[in-house]
């Protein structure tokens, strides 16, 4: 149609010249198809500059509710530009090209993944400029790792969408639920907390699961994580307290009802040296993955959640052990980077479609007061985790038994359910392993001076 050469790099990067004149060509044949592309393609998506400025120019008047034809753009240009452009001949020559709109999504979509390549591209030569200057390797691959995350996210696009649109998806949705096929959330594995969360776990959440230490946040993550991974569900425990080993463990002793401090000595009784390789196996099949790096960024975070593939379940232990990222600014408080991984979690949870346990500590001012149930306002350090959290679950002390010990666990925020819930939790320290209390719990005092029995 024309030898214009764009830019003196159009042979060595990718875009498809006809892509971007098909997506014109078809505008000025039909200006009713623009929302077609609309949502898919912006100026600077387009390789030729000509083209980005006559996309310019045809999205102002129709947003203006004027006929877009060859001559209402050509008047539409700046007079600069007319010229440039190849006049009033290219734009006829542009609306001669298609013979229809009815292929515009898909010339649009190629056109769009051009310029997403381009920007690969050109994040890959920013990131060997970054890999080749100075700094230390935390610093440069923390720079380098921000530079794909922002490709990434300018590549996923959301449009709105009427509910008539969503209704019949919805409805199969219930029906399905009604019949049993599937369920609202991924269980717990405790019907008492799944029944409090209105159905288990929902994707695209963020659970925050608060205790003081000792208290048992740790193992009832973990045995949610195995019980969902025993569905099928993979699951990710991020551990920035405990070694792998150590979890390991406590799964075998949860998965084997394998006694924890003999498993660690070694003087299994003979049922418990039966019951230890099918646990081992049982444990080694499933998709559930450990990762003990201490302060995580919250770029180390995506990177590790976004390096398994169909992961649905993602722990955090525990959010106030997280760090800053390398160079952020000198007078960023600890409140400002918990914010940020805060929010940066959410919007992992909603991207990847996951449910996340973000664990949390409580201040110590849960301990002066004659209650020992917390409240909102015992979270430790940053309003955001109490802001950006679909449930907030907290875990205190009741009672201490000589097989188990009485966990009494809160609701106090819940999107998922009525909020205000509240039910006990029998945990079996010595196997590491959560289950619902026949006992009901209420504003009750706890038990001190217990000795620790594997219950952290």
């Amino acid at each position: 149609m024309s030898d214009h050469d764009p830019r003196p790099d159009a042979s060595a990067l990718p875009w498809s010249c006809e892509a971007e004149q098909s997506v014109l060509g078809a505008l000025l044949v039909d200006n009713a198809a623009y929302d077609r592309a609309a949502d898919l393609l912006r100026r600077q998506d387009f390789f030729d500059t000509r083209h980005g400025d006559i996309w310019d120019a045809i999205s102002r008047l129709v947003l203006a509710m004027k006929p877009a034809d060859v001559v209402t753009v050509f008047d539409a240009l700046p007079e600069a530009k007319r010229e440039e452009i190849g006049g009033l001949a290219y734009l006829g020559q542009l609306a001669a090209c298609v013979p229809s709109a009815a292929n515009l999504r898909r010339y649009a979509e190629i056109v769009r993944e051009r310029a997403m390549q381009r920007a690969l591209m050109q994040t890959a030569d920013e990131a060997l400029e970054v890999a080749r200057g100075e700094g230390s390797f935390e610093e440069k691959s923390d720079r380098i790792g921000s530079l794909f995350a922002t490709v990434r996210e300018t590549g996923q696009r959301s449009k709105p969408l009427f509910v008539g649109d969503l209704m019949a998806q919805r409805v199969d949705h219930y029906n399905a639920l009604a019949q049993g096929t599937v369920t609202p959330g991924i269980s717990t594995g405790i019907p008492g907390l799944d029944e409090a969360l209105g159905g288990g776990m929902w994707p695209g959440k963020v659970i925050v699961l608060a205790a003081r230490p000792g208290v048992g946040k740790t193992s009832l993550a973990q045995q949610i994580l195995l019980h969902g991974a025993e569905a099928g569900h993979t699951g990710l425990l991020l551990s920035q307290e405990m070694e792998r080993t150590e979890l390991v463990d406590r799964a075998v002793a949860n998965l084997g009802s394998i006694g924890y401090s003999r498993l660690l000595n070694g003087k299994l009784s003979n049922p418990e040296w039966q019951r230890l390789g099918p646990a081992v196996d049982r444990l080694a099949a499933l998709p559930f993955a450990i990762d003990d790096q201490a302060a995580l960024t919250l770029h180390d975070i995506r990177t590790k959640a976004f390096a398994i593939k169909g992961l649905r379940l993602l722990a955090i232990d525990y959010v106030q052990l997280c760090a800053a990222p390398k160079g952020a600014p000198r007078n960023h408080t600890r409140n400002d980077v918990l914010t940020e991984i805060s929010r940066g979690i959410k919007a992992l949870a909603k991207d990847l479609g996951l449910t996340v346990l973000l664990l949390s500590q409580l201040n110590r001012d849960v301990e002066k007061r004659s209650s020992p149930e917390p409240t909102l306002a015992d979270l430790r350090e940053s309003g955001a985790i109490e802001q950006d959290a679909d449930v907030i679950a907290f875990l205190w002390r009741v009672r201490e038994y000589e097989s188990h010990r009485l966990i009494a666990c809160s609701l106090p925020k819940n999107r998922q359910a009525k909020p205000g819930a509240k039910l006990g939790l029998d945990f079996e320290g010595h196997y590491q392993r959560w289950r619902d209390s026949a006992e009901k719990v209420g504003h009750t005092g706890s038990v001190g001076g217990s000795a620790d029995l594997g219950f952290n």
